[in-house]
C-alpha cells in the first residue's frame, strides 16, 4: 500500500531523520486531515494506495521520504480511525492479515464440509445395516414371563386332542411314512427347517409264528400270552403273539429245567447256586426292581441258558387289566447293534451280531406264570397280594421255543429348528418319539407326537408376530425307540461334535401320559430346581397345583444317548399311577399291547396332557430364552455329598474331595451367578464364558464304564429307593456275589475322579473369571 501513518510516539528508532523535526510532523497531521476530506468526496471509492505502500516499503530505510502520494488533511485523527476499522481498508492496507483470513476461512468450510459428508454417509450406511440386519434382542419384547404365558395360553386340551386323533388316523406300516406325515404337519404349523432323516438299521423282528413254552411234563403247549397252542386263537390275536417277544434274543430251541430267582438280585443268585446248579437251565425272573439289562447280565455270568420273564400281579398298577398279556422287551442297550458307537451311515462298516445275548429270553404274561408255578388264577387273599413262587417241590421241564428275524430296516427321525437370535448355536433340544410297532408301545407314542405338536403350533403364533427364542430349539420325533433308541443314537452319533459343544438341555416327551394318579417329575440334579418352579408357574391359574418332588433317577426313552454320552442335562414330566410295591421300578421296560382307546380313557378330557405340554413348554422357553442358562451348580455338589452319605461308602478321600466341590461351588454360585444374573452388573462376554460353563457341568460325572443298563451319569440314581451312587452299588454287590473287592476300588476310583475332576473344572472357571477381570483392570 501507498500509505503509511506515522506517529510519534511509534517510531522505531534509526528512522529517517527527517521525521524528527516539529514541522514535518504538522505537515503529516495537516495532510492527514486533507486527505479525509478527499475521502468524503464522491468518486473516491476507487482510491487504491497499492503502489504508494509498495514505495514505502520498498524505501524504508531510505532518508527521503517521498510525501507526494498524500494529499493534506485538516483532521489530525476521526477519518483515519475510521479507516482503520474499516474491513475493506484493512483488506487493501496489509499482505499477512488477508491471507492469514482467508485461510483460517477456507479451513473451516474443509473442516466443516467434511463433517457433513461424513454424517451423511454414516445415515446412510445406518440405514441400511438396519434395514439388512435383523434387529438385536434389545428392540425385541423382552423375554419374561409374560411372554411365556402368552405363548402357552394357546396350548388347550382339544388341540392337543385333536392332533392325537389325526395321528392314529396314520397308516402304520413303516416308519418313514408316519415319519414324513409328521413331517407335513409341523411344516404347516409354520415351522420353517424341517428335515427327515434316515438311517438303514439291524432290527430283530417277529418270525412268521409266534414263540412257543411247552411243559415237557404234561405235553401242554403255550403261547406267551397263556393261550392254548391251536391254530384259532393263533389267527384271532396273531399281531400280538407275534409281537410278544424279546428283540435281539438268542434264537433256537432249548429244553431245560425251570429255576425261579425271584427278580435276580444278587441275594436271590446266591441264593439259588447254594442249592443247585443253575447251568443251561431256564430262570424264571420277575421284571422290576432294576434294569433288565443288569439282571441279564447277571444270569448269563451265572451260566443260564434261557429266561422266562413276567410281571408280577402285585407289582402291577390296581387301575390296569395285563395278566393276561404278555409283552414286548428290547435287549438293546442303544443305537443300532451294527455300527456301535459309530453312525449308521452309507458306507459303515457292519458289525456282526445278529444276538446280544447268549440267552434265550421270552417274555410271558401273568397268566401263563401262574400255570407254570402250579397256583390258581386267583392269589388275592384278604385284600393282600400274595407274590408268585415256584414251589420248591417238584421239577418242571419245560421247552422254550423262540424265532425271531433279523433284517436291515429304514428308519426315520424328523428333526425341525427354530432358530434362535442371540445364541443361535445353542441348542434346547425337546424329543417326542413316533413307533411303528403294531399296537404295541400303546398309544405314547401318539400321546407323545400330539404334545409336541401342540407346542409347536403354540410357540409359531407367537413366531409369526416377531417374536423368536435366543436360543435355537430343536424339535425331534425319533424313530426306532421300541427296538433301543435306535433313532436318537444315530442321529446323536451322526451329529456327535456339534451337539457336544452346543446341547445346552434336553427336554423329553417320552410316554407323557401312562396313568393319571401323580405327576412324576425328573430331572437331573443341575435342572431340579427349575422343574420345581416349573411347577408353581404352570398352575398359577389353577386352584390345585401337583406340587411333587423333582428326583433324579433313571429314565426310559430316548434321552439316554444326551444324558450318558453327552453329559447334557435333562428334564422330563409325566403321569403315573401310584406304585403298588417298591419292586414296581423299572416295568415301563415292557411294552405291552395297548387298546387304541386306553389313552383316552386315562384322560378323558386330555387335561393331563395339557399340563404335559404347558409344563414342558415353560422349562423349554426359559432355557431357550434366560440370558444366563437357569442352572443350578451348587445342586450338583449337594446331590454328590446326599450321594455318599451311608456306612457303604464311608470313604475319606470321596468325603474330603465332595466337600472342595460343594464350595468351590458355593464361590461359584455367589461371585459368578449372582452378578450375571443382576441386569445392571451383566457383561454380555462374561454371560457367554458363564454359560459355557454352566451347559458342560455334567460331563465330568460320566464314568468311562457302568454296567449293563445302569446309567454312565453318576448323578442319576436307579430309583427313588435308593441315594447312593448306583455304580458304587453295584460294585459292592458283585463283591458279595464274587469274593473280591476288586470291583469296588475301581468304582470307588471312578467316583473319586469324577467328583475331582468336577472340583477342578469349577475352579477353573473361577480362574478364568478373575483373570479376565484382572485384564480389564
Amino acid at each position: 500500500m501507498a500509505y503509511h501513518k506515522v506517529n510519534a510516539d511509534q517510531r522505531p528508532q534509526g528512522h529517517s531523520p527527517y521525521l524528527d523535526n516539529d514541522e514535518l510532523q504538522a505537515t503529516a497531521l495537516e495532510l492527514e486531515w486533507d486527505m479525509e476530506k478527499e475521502l468524503e468526496e464522491p468518486g473516491f471509492d476507487h482510491f487504491r494506495l497499492d503502489g504508494a505502500v509498495q514505495h514505502h516499503l520498498g524505501n524504508s530505510q531510505s532518508p527521503d521520504l517521498d510525501l507526494e502520494p498524500i494529499q493534506p488533511s485538516s483532521s489530525p485523527k476521526g477519518r483515519f480511525q475510521r479507516l482503520q476499522e474499516d474491513p475493506d481498508y484493512v483488506s487493501h492496507y496489509t499482505r499477512q492479515a488477508p491471507k492469514s483470513n482467508r485461510c483460517r476461512f477456507f479451513q473451516i468450510l474443509k473442516v466443516f464440509c467434511t463433517a457433513l459428508i461424513l454424517f451423511i454417509f454414516g445415515i446412510v450406511i445406518g440405514y441400511y445395516a438396519r434395514k439388512k440386519c435383523p434387529s438385536s434382542p434389545t428392540s425385541q419384547e423382552p423375554n419374561n414371563p409374560h411372554i411365556y404365558r402368552e405363548i402357552l395360553k394357546e396350548i388347550k386340551a382339544e388341540n392337543i386332542q385333536q392332533i392325537y386323533r389325526d395321528l392314529l388316523q396314520f397308516p402304520r406300516e413303516d416308519d418313514v411314512d408316519i415319519a414324513m406325515k409328521i413331517l407335513v404337519q409341523w411344516s404347516s404349523q409354520g415351522l420353517e427347517d424341517v428335515r427327515l432323516v434316515n438311517y438303514s438299521v439291524l432290527l430283530d423282528l417277529p418270525g412268521s409264528s409266534s414263540n412257543t413254552v411247552t411243559l415237557k411234563n404234561s405235553g401242554e403247549c403255550f403261547y406267551p400270552s397263556g393261550q392254548q397252542c391251536n391254530r384259532e386263537t393263533k389267527m384271532l390275536h396273531s399281531q400280538d403273539l407275534l409281537y410278544s417277544y424279546a428283540a435281539y434274543s438268542a434264537k433256537g430251541t432249548l429244553e431245560a429245567e425251570l429255576v425261579d430267582i425271584q427278580y435276580g438280585t444278587v441275594e436271590d443268585l446266591i441264593r439259588i447256586q447254594a442249592i443247585t446248579n443253575v447251568t443251561k437251565k431256564i430262570a424264571l425272573l420277575k421284571l422290576g426292581q432294576s434294569p433288565l439289562l443288569y439282571k441279564l447280565s447277571l444270569l448269563e455270568d451265572a451260566g443260564f441258558g434261557g429266561v422266562l420273564l413276567y410281571v408280577d400281579p402285585c407289582d402291577l398298577p390296581k387301575t390296569t387289566d395285563l395278566a393276561d398279556k404278555a409283552f414286548m422287551v428290547s435287549l438293546n442297550g442303544g443305537g443300532d447293534p451294527s455300527t456301535p458307537g459309530y453312525a449308521s451311515i452309507e458306507g459303515s462298516y457292519r458289525q456282526n451280531r445278529l444276538n446280544l445275548t447268549t440267552l434265550l429270553v421270552q417274555p410271558i404274561s401273568t397268566v401263563l406264570a401262574k400255570k407254570l408255578v402250579s397256583l390258581p388264577e386267583d392269589t388275592v387273599q384278604n385284600d393282600r397280594c400274595i407274590p408268585l413262587q415256584l414251589p420248591a417241590t417238584g421239577k418242571k421241564i419245560i421247552s422254550l421255543n423262540i424265532q425271531s428275524v433279523t433284517t436291515y430296516k429304514t428308519i426315520s427321525n424328523v428333526i425341525g429348528y427354530l432358530k434362535g437370535t442371540v445364541f443361535p448355536d445353542r441348542y434346547v433340544i425337546i424329543g417326542s418319539h413316533h413307533n411303528g410297532l403294531n399296537t404295541y408301545g400303546g398309544q405314547e407314542w401318539a400321546s407323545s407326537t400330539a404334545v409336541i405338536t401342540a407346542f409347536i403350533q403354540a410357540l409359531m403364533l407367537k413366531v409369526k408376530r416377531g417374536w423368536r427364542p435366543d436360543r435355537t430349539i430343536v424339535f425331534c420325533s425319533w424313530g426306532g425307540t421300541s427296538f433301543g433308541n435306535i433313532g436318537s443314537y444315530e442321529w446323536a452319533e451322526d451329529l456327535k461334535r456339534v451337539l457336544q459343544r452346543n446341547v445346552v438341555a434336553y427336554v423329553s416327551l417320552h410316554n407323557p401320559v401312562r396313568g393319571n394318579s401323580t405327576l412324576h417329575p425328573v430331572a437331573s440334579p443341575s435342572l431340579q430346581q427349575l422343574a420345581a418352579e416349573s411347577q408353581s408357574f404352570s398352575c398359577v391359574e389353577k386352584t390345585r397345583c401337583p406340587g411333587s418332588n423333582v428326583t433324579s433317577v433313571q429314565i426310559q426313552g430316548d434321552s439316554d444317548y444326551f444324558i450318558n454320552h453327552l453329559g447334557v442335562p435333562a428334564t422330563q414330566f409325566s403321569y403315573e399311577d401310584i406304585k403298588t410295591s417298591e419292586n414296581s421300578s423299572f416295568l415301563s421296560e415292557a411294552l405291552f399291547p395297548v387298546h387304541t382307546t386306553k389313552t383316552e380313557e386315562l384322560d378323558p378330557s386330555f387335561s393331563l396332557h395339557e399340563t404335559i405340554a404347558k409344563l414342558t413348554g415353560q422349562v423349554t422357553l426359559q432355557i431357550a430364552n434366560e440370558p444366563v442358562l437357569p442352572f443350578n451348580a451348587l445342586d450338583i455338589a449337594l446331590e454328590v455329598q446326599n450321594s455318599l452319605k451311608g456306612d457303604e461308602v464311608d470313604i475319606p478321600q470321596l468325603l474330603a474331595v465332595a466337600s472342595r466341590l460343594r464350595d468351590t461351588a458355593e464361590l461359584f454360585q455367589s461371585d459368578e451367578m449372582r452378578p450375571a444374573n443382576d441386569p445392571k452388573e451383566r457383561a454380555p462376554i462374561r454371560v457367554r464364558m458363564l454359560n459355557d460353563v454352566l451347559q458342560s457341568l455334567e460331563k465330568s460325572f460320566l464314568v468311562h464304564r457302568a454296567p449293563p443298563g445302569l446309567y454312565r451319569n453318576i448323578l442319576y440314581r436307579l430309583d427313588e429307593r435308593t441315594s447312593q451312587f448306583s455304580v458304587l452299588l453295584e460294585a459292592l454287590e458283585h463283591c458279595k456275589l464274587h469274593q473280591s473287592n476288586e470291583t469296588v476300588q475301581a468304582a470307588l476310583s471312578e467316583v473319586l475322579n469324577s467328583i475331582n475332576s468336577a472340583q477342578v473344572y469349577f475352579k477353573a472357571g473361577l480362574d478364568v473369571f478373575e483373570t479376565t477381570l484382572a485384564g480389564k483392570k
